[in-house]
C-alpha cells in the first residue's frame, strides 16, 4: 500500500553521466568508494542487467524521457547544435514525456543539472523548476548554467552546485502535493585531471585500479581518446568524480529523511550510458571507437530503485531490462497514469520486478540498442551487432564468452544463431522505427548532432564530421 499522507509517491530521479555499471561498490567493485549508493542499494533493489537504449548521452536520455528508441524520437548523437544561441532547437517538440504526464496528474516537476536535449534556456516537458547546464558537459568549475532564464557561470564545484539547487527544491515542497525531481549530474563525465576536489582525488593515491586493467589500445579507438595522457591520473579523476557525486547523493538522502519524506519517496538512480576506462582497450562509450561499439561495458548501466515503504530492500534483480522500459514502469508505479501512445512504444513495465515478485520474470526478453546505423540485439546467452550497410558485424556467445573476446560471426556452427538473431533484430525495428527518423539512414559520426534528423531536418547537414 502507498503511504496514506498522499495518494501518489514523490519521485527523485538521480541520473549520472558516463558511469559504467562496474563503477559501484555494491556491484562488486572493491576499489571505488560509493557508500551512499551502496546504502541506497541496501534499501532497495539493484538491477544487474539494465541497459541504455544507445551508448551515448542525448539519445539515451531522450529514450528515458519519452519511452521511444532513437529511430522514433530522432536524436541519434549527443546534441552539439541548438542548445543555446541564436537558433535553439527543441529536439523533442511534440513528443510526450513522462514528466508531462506527471505534471498533468498533479506533480510539481523540477530539474537540476544536465538537460542536453536542445533549447536549454526554455523549460520543457512539464518542468516548472528549471536549473540546467547550457550545453551537456564542461569543466566542473565555472560551468555554464541557466538559472531563472539567465545564462550564468557557476564558480563552485558543479556536482555540489547541482545538489545545492536540488536541496533548495526539496526544501520548498509541501506534504500535500507530490513532486518529481530530476537530479542530473554531469559526473563522472570528463574532464578528470585537475577537475575535482583534492580530497576525493587523494582517496585514490594508493589505489591499484585492478578493477580497470589497461588493455592494449583497441584498433578502432578514436583519436580524441586520452591515450596520450597519464592513465593513472585519469583513473583517479574518474573514481574521484564518482565518489564526489556519491557524497552528494548522501546529502539528498539526508534531506529527504530530515523532512520526513523518505518513506513517501521513490528514488531512482541510473546512468545515461555505460563507460570504458581501458576496458576492451577503449576510453569512452559507444563513440569511444569508430565504428561504434556495443560492448556491455558501453551499454550496461548502474540501476537502483528504493522506496522503503513499498520496494523490498537489499535485493538484486538479474532480469534483462532497458531504458525504454523506464517510462511505462514509472507511470505504472505511481498508480497507472495512462499514456495515449503506449501501444506504439517498445517498452514494457517491470513493476512486478520492483515489487519483488519472484515469478514476474518477463519471458523471452531480449534487449535492443542502436547508435546511428549500428544496431544490437542481446539475449542472456547471445549478442549480435549489425552495422549498416556493410559491417563489420559481431556475434558473441555470452554464455561461453561473457567478456566478448571471441567474435564468432563467421563460425559455421554459429550460422543458425546469427541468422535467427538478425531476423529478430530486423523484425523488432521494423515494428517500431519511424521511417522519417530511421538511424540506418543517418551519417552519425559520434562527434555530435547539429540539426533535426531525417525528414524533420529538411535536408540540412545533421551531424558533425
Amino acid at each position: 500500500m502507498l503511504p496514506s499522507v498522499q495518494k501518489q509517491p514523490n519521485i527523485v530521479f538521480i541520473l549520472s553521466d558516463d558511469q559504467g555499471a562496474w563503477a559501484l561498490g555494491c556491484a562488486g567493485n572493491r576499489e571505488i568508494q560509493t557508500p551512499n549508493l551502496d546504502r541506497l542499494a541496501a534499501e532497495g533493489v539493484r538491477f544487474s542487467n539494465f541497459f541504455c537504449t544507445s551508448p551515448v548521452c542525448s539519445p539515451a536520455r531522450a529514450s528515458l524521457l519519452t519511452g521511444r528508441m532513437p529511430s522514433q524520437h530522432g536524436i541519434h548523437d549527443w546534441i552539439r547544435g541548438g542548445n543555446v544561441g541564436d537558433r535553439p532547437i527543441e529536439y523533442l517538440k511534440g513528443q510526450t514525456a513522462y514528466t508531462e504526464l506527471l505534471a498533468n496528474s498533479g506533480y510539481t516537476c523540477g530539474l537540476s543539472g544536465k538537460w542536453h536535449l536542445g533549447d536549454s534556456i526554455k523549460p520543457q516537458k512539464g518542468f516548472t523548476h528549471w536549473y540546467v547546464h547550457q550545453q551537456g558537459g564542461s569543466a566542473y568549475y565555472n560551468a555554464p548554467m541557466i538559472r531563472d532564464g539567465e545564462l550564468i557561470d557557476e564558480p563552485g564545484y558543479l556536482t555540489d552546485v547541482i545538489t545545492d539547487d536540488a536541496l533548495h527544491f526539496l526544501e520548498s515542497q509541501q506534504d500535500d502535493q507530490p513532486f518529481y525531481l530530476g537530479v542530473h549530474y554531469t559526473a563522472p563525465h570528463s574532464p578528470w585531471i585537475d577537475s575535482h576536489p583534492q580530497e576525493f582525488v587523494d582517496m585514490y593515491d594508493n589505489c591499484q585500479f585492478d578493477t580497470c586493467p589497461q588493455e592494449p589500445k583497441h584498433p578502432w579507438s578514436i583519436q580524441t581518446a586520452p591515450w596520450s595522457d597519464d592513465q593513472r591520473e585519469n583513473l583517479k579523476g574518474y573514481f574521484a568524480a564518482v565518489t564526489a557525486m556519491d557524497r552528494n547523493v548522501g546529502r539528498i538522502l539526508d534531506k529527504l529523511e530530515a523532512k520526513g519524506m523518505r518513506e513517501q519517496t521513490l528514488i531512482c538512480f541510473l546512468s545515461d550510458n555505460g563507460f570504458n576506462c581501458g576496458h576492451h582497450g577503449i576510453w569512452g562509450k559507444g563513440n569511444g571507437t569508430f565504428p561504434f561499439n556495443m560492448f556491455d561495458t558501453s551499454v550496461k548501466v548502474p540501476a537502483i530503485f528504493s522506496h522503503p515503504s513499498r520496494i523490498p530492500q537489499g535485493s538484486v534483480c538479474d532480469e534483462l531490462v532497458s531504458g525504454y522500459d523506464f517510462m511505462p514502469t514509472l507511470l505504472a508505479y505511481v498508480g497507472g497514469i495512462e499514456h495515449p501512445e503506449a501501444g506504439n512504444l517498445p517498452g514494457r513495465s517491470f513493476l512486478p520486478l520492483l515489487l519483488g515478485d519472484e515469478g514476474a520474470g518477463r519471458e523471452d526478453v531480449v534487449i535492443y540498442d542502436e547508435y546511428g546505423p549500428v544496431r544490437m540485439i542481446r539475449s542472456r546467452e547471445w549478442k549480435y551487432v549489425h552495422r549498416y550497410p556493410y559491417g563489420p558485424h559481431e556475434l558473441y556467445n555470452l554464455a561461453a564468452d561473457p567478456d566478448e573476446r571471441n567474435n564468432v560471426i563467421d563460425a559455421p556452427e554459429a550460422e543458425e544463431q546469427r541468422r535467427s538473431m538478425k531476423e529478430r533484430l530486423d523484425t523488432w525495428f521494423v515494428s517500431y522505427v519511424d521511417p522519417s527518423r530511421d538511424g540506418t539512414r543517418e551519417a552519425v559520426t559520434g562527434f555530435g548532432q547539429l540539426e533535426l534528423a531525417g525528414l524533420d531536418g529538411q535536408g540540412k547537414k545533421a551531424y558533425h564530421e
